[in-house]
């Protein structure tokens, strides 16, 4: 791949990504007009989010620390609960003891129906990829969810109170969005914000469950990578266009939260009704 075309690729994927306008679409749909091919199938793609993935890591390093050290601290806990009622015949002692330890959970019991969707619609999101005419539709399907969005009601639900039934339906949701076309964000903040979850929580939540699917996605990926796929050449643009995402993806989690807050969807929304458009006509005279 040339560097110019990683450049702009990785561009796309910054903005794309964290702003509701499906990322996955948008590297389709300029992949087929511009006309830009990588020999090295979805990893180009999985990369990019590697990149953004960083982002988030950065944007919400505090939330991610507290997360992982919360996490180790549950899995102490369980184990040492399940040996006192073992061994010493006690009362089972509760886990889940604070916000964060649940909000643990929440996004585990959100990436189980993530992940199954991922495996069961890989080779089905691969192939709408190759096309214009997919993420042309899904993206006017997208435009009128970010409508729907906007129209919602503010919820008060944060990590201290969510259902894990919800953190499911959300978890299907953005297995759901893998799909080209389908913003992964804006669906994902869509759906907490329909279950009732605060605003702000529902941008942290979307962006911090981003995390194990994004890693998910890079492992599936590279069970099918071989290193002759990828020349020194490749792997140096690679590289650039997985950076370029990153820097890009920060800027645009800063403002993502200044959008949801103010209902700003609806100017995305007519966004995705023009790009859609644009990409059933050419597929439809190409």
């Amino acid at each position: 791949m040339e560097l110019i075309k990683a450049v702009i690729l990785g561009l796309i994927q910054g903005v794309a990504e964290f702003l509701p306008i499906s990322s996955s679409g948008h590297l389709a749909i300029f992949r087929y007009v511009l006309e830009f091919d990588t020999d090295t199938g979805l990893l180009f793609d999985v990369l990019l989010h590697l990149g953004t993935l960083a982002a988030v890591f950065v944007a919400f390093y505090k939330d991610i620390f507290e997360l992982i050290k919360e996490g180790f601290a549950l899995l102490g806990q369980f184990f040492k609960s399940v040996y006192l009622c073992a061994a010493k015949r006690q009362k089972w002692q509760p886990v889940v003891t604070t916000p964060y330890r649940r909000f643990v959970l929440l996004v585990i019991v959100s990436t189980i129906p993530t992940g199954i969707l991922g495996i069961l619609l890989k080779d089905v999101i691969h192939a709408a990829s190759a096309s214009l005419l997919v993420p042309g539709v899904l993206l006017l399907l997208n435009g009128i969810q970010l409508f729907i969005s906007d129209r919602l009601a503010d919820g008060k639900i944060t990590e201290k109170d969510a259902s894990y039934g919800k953190a499911a339906i959300v978890g299907t949701a953005q297995g759901l969005a893998t799909f080209p076309g389908i913003s992964r964000s804006g669906t994902t903040i869509t759906a907490c914000i329909a279950c009732g979850f605060s605003r702000e929580f529902a941008v942290k939540y979307s962006f911090i469950m981003s995390i194990p699917a994004i890693l998910g996605a890079l492992v599936l990926e590279l069970l099918d990578f071989s290193p002759e796929m990828l020349s020194v050449s490749d792997a140096a643009n690679y590289l650039t266009g997985t950076v370029i995402a990153g820097v890009v993806g920060y800027i645009c989690i800063k403002t993502m939260l200044v959008i949801v807050r103010g209902k700003k969807f609806k100017y995305f929304a007519y966004y995705c009704f023009a790009m859609g458009a644009f990409a059933v006509i050419f597929s439809l005279l190409a």
